[in-house]
């Protein structure tokens, strides 16, 4: 008999779905659950913007601890937030089938039509939202929003100059929210490893990372593992404005990646496609592709920018 497996989670009520979707996996195989409550420093910080924070890691930081001091057996995160390196005795135990990848524009007049037309203003804290928004609306006004889904979407109601802001289409649905003003952007391209939940365990204990073992999802698991090599081979945190987005087709995966200036002005964007049998290093191939394409360039303003 399996001893209980402690679920470490953020109290919010997305990353309590997460930590409950994973329980529920466990639980159809017999395994005794229980989730531990533990607040990170990015959800006690809601006014300064995420790149000022040190953002790497920001949102998996103290669970991460919490499981290194063995208070909790593996941690429940957005694949997303997971930092490209993680904290030594650290790994991904099982990355489970992936949601909706896409950003949605979410806005208070139902009327509201997206226009290049000065005067109006957008919401989001994400730079990669940011900068491919203002690449293709460039006359356009970002500003910053914090907080958890709820928070924002109440934000956005309670601020009248805030024509939309900018969601992930996968956290609104995993917690049922009802938002009837909402459009999927098909043209946004996604965070790497977006829509996807990561289960983090010690390597020094080999039970619970057999058990969750049986969560992987192998298709899952192989894009967002070329997506955050991309991210790591441009030596990008999850806070910068480059996206990717792997996808399977048939024997073929076909690849997509960007990275922007700040501003939006400047993109620099590569297609890739490899073969299902052959592509360990297809996220490295695609990462020396966009920086010899020109984002070498623009990768150095980025790196600039997060170390001042």
């Amino acid at each position: 008999m399996h001893r209980q497996i402690r679920i470490g989670s953020r109290d919010s009520n997305l990353a309590l779905w997460q930590a409950k979707f994973i329980e529920s996996l466990l639980q159809q195989q017999g395994i005794k659950t229980e989730i531990i409550l533990v607040k990170s420093e990015g959800d006690i910080n809601l006014t300064s913007p995420l790149y000022e924070m040190g953002v790497q890691g920001i949102f998996t930081k103290t669970l991460d601890i919490a499981l290194l001091s063995k208070k909790i057996d593996i941690a429940v995160h957005s694949l997303k937030d997971v930092p490209t390196q993680l904290p030594k005795n650290l790994k991904i135990t099982a990355i489970p089938k992936r949601a909706n990848v896409k950003d949605a524009l979410v806005y208070q007049d139902p009327n509201f039509k997206i226009s290049d037309n000065a005067g109006i203003t957008i919401a989001t804290s994400s730079l990669r939202r940011k900068a491919q928004w203002l690449n293709r609306y460039p006359k356009h006004s970002i500003e910053s929003i914090r907080g958890n889904i709820n928070t924002r979407l109440e934000k956005l109601k309670n601020t009248p100059h805030w024509n939309a802001a900018l969601f992930a289409v996968a956290g609104i649905d995993r917690i049922g929210l009802e938002v009837p003003n909402k459009k999927e952007l098909d043209w946004m391209l996604p965070a790497p490893a977006q829509g996807a939940l990561a289960v983090v365990c010690r390597e020094d204990d080999p039970e619970t990372d057999s058990i969750c073992k049986t969560l992987n999802h192998f298709e899952t698991a192989t894009c967002t593992g070329i997506e955050r090599s991309f991210l790591r081979n441009l030596k990008g945190g999850c806070s910068i404005p480059i996206a990717a987005l792997a996808i399977v087709d048939k024997n073929t995966i076909r690849f997509k990646g960007n990275i922007l200036s700040l501003d939006g002005v400047r993109k620099v964007e590569i297609e890739m496609e490899f073969s299902i049998g052959n592509f360990e290093n297809a996220g490295k191939l695609a990462a020396l592709k966009l920086l010899e394409s020109g984002g070498d360039k623009i990768a150095q303003e980025l790196k600039s920018f997060m170390t001042e």
